[in-house]
């Protein structure tokens, strides 16, 4: 294998593990707060409304756009480490 391949390779790897990760905590949050601990967040309120409620309603779509951003941030990172910046 070449020196570019496993560059390409490594690449790949890392930018799937940050997948994994950030729509594992995306899962978290919009499934695990929004639905599996409704009832325990529901015990929080949050502008007047109940965590859970919140979450279901709001609070998902907020994480999910910060993802975006932070997901931006980490590939600008990786692409510098791996030289392919433009």
């Amino acid at each position: 294998m070449s020196e570019k391949q496993k560059k390409a390779t490594a690449y790949w790897k890392e930018n799937v593990r940050y997948l994994f990760i950030l729509l594992t905590i995306w899962f978290l949050v919009s499934y695990g707060a929004g639905i599996l601990f409704k009832e325990t967040l529901d015990n929080f309120k949050i502008g007047g409304f109940k965590l859970g409620f919140w979450f279901a309603q709001q609070g998902a779509i907020y994480v999910f756009v910060i993802l975006i951003f932070v997901y931006v941030r980490l590939m600008n990172k990786l692409d510098k480490k791996y030289g392919y910046t433009d």
